[in-house]
């Protein structure tokens, strides 16, 4: 049976009640086809992603790393690369949250406590943002909860916004799922039987609901509505720990992982101290150095041979791991190397860090191989 949910971005206009403008106005082209002088100037999108401190079902949940990247930096990358928006903005009471906002190329907005609360809603949190940002038209509240998000849905969330007219856009996701009803006694034929019939109409009347469940939870917004249906398979919801590691599978298959498409990988590079070992030097009684090793990185060192993968040792350098295809670093290693790399492992270095990032590697080549058979 089918049902829908809430998904993952929702796109509204005339937020604070200004005096409604209409349908937002399409780019005006010259004689020539081109833009310039006449040219219309577009209304303000601007991506809005409410992350505050207070996670209790998942302390810090926002910035928990997912599949080696903080969880909110799934939707800023999809945000930032979907070039639809004027400007990013996170919203957040915490310190570490603006960091890693920041660490992303996001903007932030320092929400004031009285919409920090747990009883709290996102539309206070909203209001609040506009107020100190005029020169905001349309408001992209995304979840950032939502790891699998890709930049083609905030792109034609847009277009329905700027170019179809409407003033306000929310996602969906269709399930086929058995709906069920409790009686106390009888015969559950009847019951099972209705619950069967009519999937189109039960489907076209959940929207209906869905709908007006919307307008009342966002009374300012309203106007000409209408759902985005997003793919099912990119819909997670993470809300207690026992979802994380299902969302890091999830994202590994479907998650977007930037501009650049994934390609076979054919080296690695990576520096011994530090990710082979974990910093220490054994001194031993004739004072000869000895260091330690992790046997499961060499395993994974070998694994990556035996694929193919040619294996080099190079000096940490933050331009060089920025400018690689793909990069990691332990869960230990230095700020500046962790701001800089695509991977942050679980495991400290000479804990398995290397191990873990050749496994990485294997799914992300998994994923190569997936997207060249379709």
């Amino acid at each position: 049976m089918d049902s829908v949910e809430k998904g993952a971005a929702t796109s509204v206009s005339n937020p604070r009640g200004r005096p409604s403008r209409g349908r937002p106005p399409k780019l005006q082209r010259n004689s020539r086809g081109g833009q310039g002088r006449g040219v219309e100037k577009p209304p303000h999108l601007a991506a809005l992603i409410l992350a505050r401190g207070g996670s209790k079902g998942i302390p810090l949940k926002n910035i928990k790393h997912l599949a080696g990247v903080p969880l909110i930096g799934w939707v800023l990358r999809a945000a930032l690369d979907s070039g639809v928006f004027q400007s990013v903005w996170v919203s957040t009471d915490h310190d570490e949250i603006e960091n890693v906002a920041k660490q992303f190329g996001a903007q932030v907005h320092r929400r004031s406590s009285e919409v920090s609360k747990d009883s709290s809603t996102s539309l206070d949190a909203i209001i609040e943002f506009l107020n100190y940002h005029n020169e905001v038209d349309i408001v992209g509240n995304i979840q950032a909860t939502s790891p699998c998000l890709h930049p083609t849905d905030l792109q034609k969330v847009a277009e329905m916004i700027r170019e179809e007219g409407y003033d306000s856009v929310f996602s969906v996701v269709r399930r086929h799922q058995f709906r069920w009803s409790e009686i106390q006694k009888g015969d559950l034929s009847d019951k099972l039987h209705k619950n069967h019939m009519g999937i189109e109409s039960i489907h076209q009347r959940v929207m209906e609901d869905l709908t007006k469940k919307f307008q009342n939870c966002f009374p300012k917004f309203g106007g000409k509505m209408a759902y985005y249906e997003m793919r099912a398979e990119h819909s997670v919801d993470i809300d207690v720990d026992i979802d994380w590691p299902i969302a890091e599978q999830r994202v590994l298959r479907y998650g977007y992982f930037g501009k650049e498409k994934l390609k076979e990988i054919k080296l690695l590079v990576c520096n011994i101290d530090g990710c082979l070992t974990n910093g220490h030097i054994y001194v031993s009684g004739d004072q000869k150095e000895i260091i330690s090793y992790d046997v499961k990185d060499a395993i994974g060192i070998s694994l990556l041979k035996k694929s193919g993968i040619e294996i080099g040792n190079e000096v940490s350098d933050e331009e060089c791991l920025k400018r690689v295809g793909l990069s990691g670093s332990p869960a230990d290693a230095c700020s500046t190397a962790q701001k800089a790399v695509g991977y942050i492992c679980k495991c400290y270095g000479g804990r398995g860090a290397i191990r873990e990032f050749a496994e990485h590697i294997f799914l992300l080549m998994e994923k190569v191989n997936n997207s060249c058979q379709k």
